[in-house]
């Protein structure tokens, strides 16, 4: 690299989506309890559900289900369910953090390849970045896809590095849960935690986060080499 790009540490981050880009609890929240409210089980909350997302949304109508009503024959109904409503609401409430919009942009400016990768159903992540962010913004986006190992599985994780010809040490991989922080330390690249998603700091502290920022701002500190890891 020369330039500009030569300053650079890291010239390539993965973003999870849920509770780091965007806060999305209600809209999961609404569309998981419209299914369950359909097939006759009480709604939670939309607290209820931040302790609960991350791991894709089968086992996430599994943990929403009443005790005495889970199967995995019922999880994989609500689930489908959860996921048409979802697919005609997928932003109605949903905004990204703030910061965010400006740190994307700085990325794009730096030419930093930047990409989205979520456990949530494909369609709806594909859905929520068309109508929350600028066509192309995104260098990729994937989301859970049939026959793709999910997070905290690397296969789609280099299938996207691959896609950018980015390696793994030029990479940080960005998110609020223990499942991103295993997925970083999966592909081999720098494993950074928010603290303002859906799991506590000490949650993601312990699943191996090198960093926790907390703000997104101090992410281009991180690519530009002006911010170290702790471990």
């Amino acid at each position: 690299m020369s330039g500009l790009m030569g300053s650079i540490k890291y010239s390539c981050v993965l973003f999870d989506l849920d509770g780091t880009l965007v806060d999305t609890i209600a809209d999961i929240a609404a569309a998981m309890n419209h299914a369950l409210v359909k097939r006759g089980y009480p709604p939670l909350d939309a607290e209820r559900y931040r302790p609960l997302v991350g791991n894709g949304i089968r086992r996430l109508a599994y943990d929403a289900l009443p005790e005495d009503a889970k199967s995995d024959s019922r999880a994989a109904v609500i689930a489908g369910e959860a996921q048409l409503y979802y697919s005609d609401h997928p932003a109605d409430h949903s905004t990204a953090y703030p910061g965010i919009l400006h740190l994307l942009s700085e990325l794009k400016r730096l030419k930093v390849k930047i990409a989205v990768l979520s456990n949530k159903p494909d369609t709806v992540t594909q859905l929520v970045i068309a109508r929350l962010f600028t066509a192309g913004l995104f260098d990729c986006v994937a989301g859970e896809q049939p026959g793709v190992a999910r997070k905290p599985d690397p296969e789609s994780s280099w299938e996207l590095l691959a896609a950018m010809d980015r390696t793994p040490r030029q990479t940080m991989f960005v998110g609020d849960s223990e499942v991103d922080m295993e997925t970083a330390r999966n592909i081999g690249c720098l494993p950074v935690g928010v603290s303002w998603g859906f799991r506590p700091v000490e949650t993601i502290r312990k699943a191996g986060a090198a960093l926790i920022i907390d703000r997104p701002k101090e992410i281009l500190s991180i690519v530009l080499g002006e911010q170290s890891p702790l471990v």
